[in-house]
């Protein structure tokens, strides 16, 4: 099969820069690597293939010969070989400056990261006034913290780790795969570089212990159903040396009795009489900070009208103002009416006219030329 434009495989064009070839070969190693495609061959095609193609462009006298004569410059004794000049050497040069691993600085790291703890979560349920005021709440979570016996080395005191044997302490073993050298995750001492040949008694040679953790935590103003708080290196402790992981709080907003909440505005509906609906009234209505609101009421009122209180919804979550708080009228229709309360429903509806009710008199008009057709 005839090989692909090394500049088609990288998707560049002739003009491209050294920094726009070394990033666009860093984008396909990153996704065709085979740490992060085992046992896909036609992962491992590409990644070969881009690799063959940045070792060429990337080398100023390799990528003339290559614009020039195109792949038969490397062709019968033209290159090192069918990767295109690109040894093993000049592959982790490549590696470690784009990844670090073939570097101590990169092995550092990557220990790190491989030894820090577990994130850990945690549901907090509370009310909606809470949620409005803001609280600080004590919770107790079981966790891993650092053995106090060892220090979280995992050793007996008096005792180090030693130098893992498998990987010479580098946390890193590589392997040969065709062409290419690769580094994978030492399977011995799990990338810590480390052995425990003295195991700490309390912690089993964890470094870690598990434990029952209390702390006191900060639910702000206006958080919402859902809302999702980090704490910091609060999680579980990370083993020999490494960094903890986080506690995530997970807020759940309890159903309220009389509000519903919509982001940082409250609904609530408010029942009122027929009669108060049809001549006015003033009502007063509880708001979620614990006091009470006033409302007044016109003659004549629909059901399902809807009144604003600018001010009178849940906090902005780090900002001052507030959402707003919306009363929805209710019109109920009496019911088990006494003799004399029929008596006078019966004498207003034989005095009401169709200009009490417009929106009666608008439908029968529909109505009757409905029926005319």
């Amino acid at each position: 099969m005839a090989k692909r434009d090394y500049y088609d495989v990288l998707g560049v064009s002739k003009s491209a820069s050294p920094e726009e070839l070394k990033s666009a070969y860093r984008k396909l190693a990153v996704k065709y690597h085979p740490d992060k495609n085992p046992g896909d061959k036609t992962a491992e095609d590409k990644f070969k293939e881009a690799s063959e193609a940045y070792g060429v462009l990337s080398d100023k006298s390799k990528k003339e010969n290559y614009d020039n004569f195109g792949h038969a410059a490397f062709e019968n004794g033209g290159g090192r070989g069918g990767f295109g000049g690109f040894s093993g050497s000049d592959f982790s040069d490549i590696f470690e400056d784009f990844f670090g691993d073939f570097g101590g600085g990169g092995r550092r790291s990557s220990r790190k990261s491989s030894n820090r703890g577990s994130d850990l979560r945690y549901d907090l349920s509370i009310s909606l006034e809470e949620a409005y005021t803001g609280k600080k709440q004590n919770i107790q979570f079981s966790t891993s913290e650092k053995c106090t016996t060892c220090k979280g080395n995992g050793s007996k005191p008096g005792h180090s780790p030693d130098r893992c044997t498998y990987c010479g302490g580098n946390g890193r073993v590589r392997s040969n795969q065709g062409f290419f050298t690769v580094q994978q995750t030492c399977p011995q001492c799990a990338g810590s570089g480390e052995e425990i040949t003295n195991p700490c008694n309390d912690c089993n040679g964890q470094g870690n212990k598990q434990t029952s953790k209390k702390i006191s935590v900060t639910i702000p103003k206006g958080v919402d159903d859902g809302t999702r708080i980090r704490l910091a290196g609060k999680g579980e402790a990370g083993t020999r040396g490494g960094v903890s992981g986080d506690l995530y709080l997970f807020i759940n907003i309890d159903t309220h009795q009389l509000f519903k909440r919509s982001d940082v505005n409250l609904f609530f509906e408010f029942p009122i009489s027929i009669a108060d609906a049809a001549l006015g009234t003033t009502i007063e209505i509880p708001t979620i900070d614990g006091g009470k609101a006033k409302i007044k009421i016109p003659d004549g009122t629909q059901n399902g009208k809807q009144f604003r209180l600018k001010g009178k919804g849940m906090p902005f979550m780090r900002r001052g103002d507030f959402g707003d708080l919306y009363v929805q009228i209710k019109t109920e229709v009496p019911i088990s009416l006494n003799k004399e309360q029929k008596e006078l429903l019966e004498k207003f509806r034989k005095i009401e006219n169709e200009r009490s009710n417009p929106s009666i008199k608008k439908f029968f008009q529909k109505a009757k030329s409905f029926w005319k057709t």
